[in-house]
């Protein structure tokens, strides 16, 4: 399928994820859309942590380590029962597509 930001289709793997990480805030629509979301602020706060832990580690997050940490960021909400409001399709790796980063690790991300 592939995803066009600006005129230029980006290369994505068999699952549509990005096969490089691509950090404009253009294609973070884009994916959403293709992946039937309609972005809220709570997205976007996932979409900034997902970036800032991938830049910071050169990998996503696992789950567990994913919603302690969006409550760390962003304490007084059950970010384990959001997470899976907002990115129904497993969220760690939802979210991951989401944020225009490459497919996690393993089954959720390390």
């Amino acid at each position: 399928m592939g995803y066009v930001l600006n005129g230029e289709e980006l290369e994505v793997d068999d699952e549509d994820f990005l096969t490089e990480a691509n950090f404009s805030d253009e294609i973070v629509p884009i994916i959403a859309e293709a992946e039937g979301l309609k972005l809220t602020e709570d997205h976007w706060k996932v979409v900034r942590f997902m970036r800032q832990k991938y830049q910071e580690d050169g990998h996503t997050p696992n789950f567990r380590n994913m919603f302690m940490g969006m409550d760390e960021e962003y304490p007084g909400t059950d970010w384990k029962k959001v997470l899976y409001e907002l990115f129904p399709k497993q969220p760690n790796r939802q979210s991951s597509k989401v944020a225009g980063l490459p497919k996690p690790y393993g089954k959720g991300g390390y």
